[in-house]
């Protein structure tokens, strides 16, 4: 009896060392080796091919943030945070208006999230069609009678970041929907029927209720929003190629890297990119602990 129950306990043992190491051991073989590796050719002139590379310090960074043809690129991250605001503020909209009583209430839900549930690159051939000359929006626009607004949507360096910006808000209002959505049916429905008692109308109640109650929600979003907007790759990449002025860092980052073979300075970038993106998470956890 002594001896099964040493088995067991050794047992256990074992089952917890196996579930601990094998997930650790992959984390480290596939994210922070890569990511010490990264850091060392951000050090070099590594062309991705040749065995040796030659140590250049910090020359690659000064290049990235002197050189306005690689940080240039970061001005059309704007297009895509400013696109973060409309898409928030649409979401939390239709999430205030089906958190009270609607006709298809869920019906309107499962509309409004379909498209998070997209792959990217489907979504990318849906607009590239979208917004083709003759496609879907010049056809509507000429139906409407307006014929004089159709534009070379992709084409057209003074509008075709916000036709990739628009398309991003139309991806991605569902999730913030959803996340503001939530938020909001957590709120006491005590409080509802206090307002109501009170003669509280549906815009008392969202300024009064929702927005106070869900701001870390909404600040949430919006530090979300900006990692993403620093990061959007997908759907210019398949629509653009980032051509015509639409390439983002991400973009800028892999041509440099395998078209241009400048692996060392392309390192460099992700190397920054990773800075910010993390350094934008600590304020935002900062922030939220400020408010508790």
């Amino acid at each position: 009896m002594h001896k099964i129950k040493l088995s067991q306990k050794s047992e256990k043992r074992l089952i917890i060392f196996l579930f601990t190491v094998i997930p650790l051991s992959l984390l480290l073989l596939f994210s922070y080796y890569p990511l010490i590796k990264m850091f060392q050719y951000s050090l070099t002139d590594w062309n991705g091919i040749r065995p040796n590379a030659n140590f250049v310090g910090i020359e690659n960074y000064q290049t990235v943030l002197t050189n306005p043809k690689y940080f240039s690129v970061f001005k059309t991250s704007l297009y895509y945070f400013i696109a973060t605001f409309f898409q928030i503020g649409v979401a939390l909209m239709f999430a205030t208006l089906l958190s009270f009583k609607v006709k298809f209430a869920n019906f309107w839900k499962g509309v409004l999230f379909f498209p998070y549930l997209l792959n990217g690159v489907a979504i990318g051939f849906i607009f590239l069609y979208f917004y083709k000359g003759g496609g879907t929006l010049d056809t509507v626009l000429s139906f409407l009678g307006l014929d004089s607004q159709i534009r070379l949507w992709l084409g057209d360096r003074s509008i075709n970041n916000i036709s990739l910006a628009a398309t991003a808000v139309w991806r991605y209002t569902g999730f913030n929907f959803l996340i503001f959505l939530g938020a909001i049916q957590s709120v006491n429905p005590e409080v509802y029927e206090a307002a109501d008692i009170d003669g509280a109308s549906q815009l008392d109640k969202f300024r009064y209720i929702i927005i106070p109650s869900i701001r870390k929600i909404i600040f949430l979003n919006i530090i979300l929003g900006i990692s993403g907007s620093l990061s959007a790759f997908d759907i210019p990449y398949i629509m653009t190629g980032g051509s015509n002025g639409t390439a983002t860092f991400v973009i800028q980052t892999i041509t440099t890297a395998f078209k241009y073979n400048k692996t060392g300075l392309a390192s460099a970038m992700g190397i920054i990119l990773l800075v910010i993106v993390v350094a934008v998470t600590v304020i935002q956890r900062l922030a939220i602990r400020e408010e508790r």
